[in-house]
């Protein structure tokens, strides 16, 4: 072969390997599909499952600049997209060992060699080898374990997507709940502040009966309703403690430090329409972390794969060009040139048993992540069915309640008026007032739970959204 036609030959080695482009391994969702159900359980609804705006349907503005702002500065969603980041390079780097290996050598070497003689001192010899070259390594993946190994960290690198997108889609829930109790603190403190009012006149027309000595000014009656009052002052405290918290809770959210500063008086949003659950087979495709359980199921049945290839044996080859002289200024010399093509085949026959025992470890993970993603996917289910069935009770449950409000409150204001004439005791009054100020702290509280309930089924059914402008 002559020297041209085995550079040519080196050099077609090179392009056929990075030529070869590695695809990322096959979706393993069918090995769990089997157990979806048809239909949802505790729902009926049909068409799509996720509601891409469910942020902006809550219908407060700023909420949406605060899930824009958590997005861009919270620290725990850059240290997600930096691992996403990492896991590129990763996945790049795996597959540099299946692409041809260069490496230039420019060497000098001088050498003195002694010849001794007896009787005679034959005298000595001083060499200098000067030599420049280029070597080209490239092991040939007969067998696929290095694609295998490649397609490993290709999926790993997809299972960090996916855990990107869960971490956003939960970071955007957490802001969302927080927020609702932001909400629910501000209602909650303005109800409690309306009960002080009331109750204060109560106090003060109860003690104007005690001092005057009439009909149902018992002491009993005024130490009730003075106790009535304290506690109403007792909540406003509660509630503006509970608000500071929110407070702050939305300020780390979005990356900021929490200063307690004010971001919001209003109360809560009223509930949008509920998203229709679609089917259930559908919630495999799209739930970030079952996705993401999916693709580390990939990547450890591709490990597994190249540690049962290692066994066999592997190929390379090997090409050297250069040049070898005796003079430093003639290294360069392209007439001195030197070159070598080789090839080798490598065989494990003792290992002591590592590839063997690398191979089941290999198993192992491979049926480990085999059940991380079947608890994955049993857990979104539950999660689905529990959110669809506790959106339904809480619907029922806020009308009952609105309407033993809205009675309460009618029952308490003709108290006061009876109370005024004389028609009942203070008792009567003080059970009234209080039965109206108890119903609307737990319709509040009800609303919010409501609320977090609907950001637990946008979580449950798939999660992912989109704010305005995107």
């Amino acid at each position: 072969m002559s020297e041209r036609r085995a550079v040519l030959a080196v050099l077609g080695l090179t392009v056929l390997a990075v030529g070869c482009a590695v695809r990322p391994p096959e979706s393993r969702i069918g090995n769990v599909s089997a157990g979806a159900p048809e239909r949802w359980i505790a729902s009926r609804a049909a068409g799509a499952g996720i509601d891409q705006n469910w942020i902006t349907r809550f219908g407060d503005s700023q909420l949406v600049v605060l899930v824009d702002e958590s997005m861009k500065n919270n620290p725990d969603l850059r240290v997600a997209a930096e691992r996403v980041r990492r896991a590129e390079a990763v996945a790049r780097l795996s597959g540099a060992t299946r692409r041809v290996q260069a490496s230039g050598n420019i060497t000098g070497q001088l050498q003195k060699q002694r010849f001794p003689g007896f009787p005679l001192n034959l005298g000595s010899n001083t060499a200098e080898v000067y030599g420049a070259s280029v070597d080209v390594n490239w092991e040939l993946d007969l067998w696929g374990r290095l694609r295998a190994t490649q397609r490993a960290a290709i999926a790993d690198q997809e299972a960090q997507e996916g855990d990107y997108r869960a971490a956003r889609a939960s970071m955007a829930a957490q802001l969302a709940k927080a927020w609702f109790a932001l909400g629910e603190a501000n209602e909650q403190i303005g109800l409690a502040q309306a009960a002080i009012v009331v109750r204060d006149k109560t106090v003060a027309s109860i003690r104007e009966r005690f001092a005057g000595a009439l009909e149902g000014g018992l002491a009993s009656q005024l130490r009730l309703a003075e106790t009535d009052l304290a506690g109403s002052r007792a909540a406003l405290a509660r509630w503006r403690a509970e608000r500071e918290r929110a407070v702050r809770q939305v300020e780390l959210l979005v990356g900021r430090y929490p200063k307690g500063g004010s971001l919001s008086r209003r109360g809560l949003p009223r509930a949008p329409e509920a998203p229709p659950a679609g089917l259930a087979s559908e919630l495999l495709l799209r739930r970030p972390d079952i996705l993401a359980a999916e693709r580390r199921y990939a990547a450890a049945g591709s490990r597994f794969k190249a540690a049962r290839l290692a066994r066999y044996p592997s190929f390379s080859l090997t090409g050297r060009k250069g040049t070898s002289t005796d003079a430093l200024h003639e290294v360069l010399d392209s007439r001195l040139g030197v070159w070598s093509l080789s090839g080798g085949v490598v065989q494990p026959l003792l290992s002591g048993g590592r590839l063997r025992e690398e191979a089941k470890i290999a198993g192992h993970d491979e049926e480990i992540a085999l059940r991380e993603l079947q608890g994955s996917v049993l857990r979104a289910f539950g999660e689905v069915e529990q959110a669809l069935v506790a959106e339904e009770y809480f619907g029922k449950r806020e009308r009952a309640m609105a309407e033993s409000a809205r009675s309460a409150r009618e029952a308490a204001g003709a108290a006061i008026v009876d109370f005024a004439d004389g028609a009942v005791e203070a008792l009567t009054l003080l059970s009234a007032q209080d039965r109206q100020v108890q119903t609307a702290f737990q319709l509040a509280s009800l609303r919010r739970m409501r609320l977090d309930n609907r950001v637990n089924l946008h979580l449950a059914l798939g999660g992912d959204f989109k704010l305005r402008g995107q």
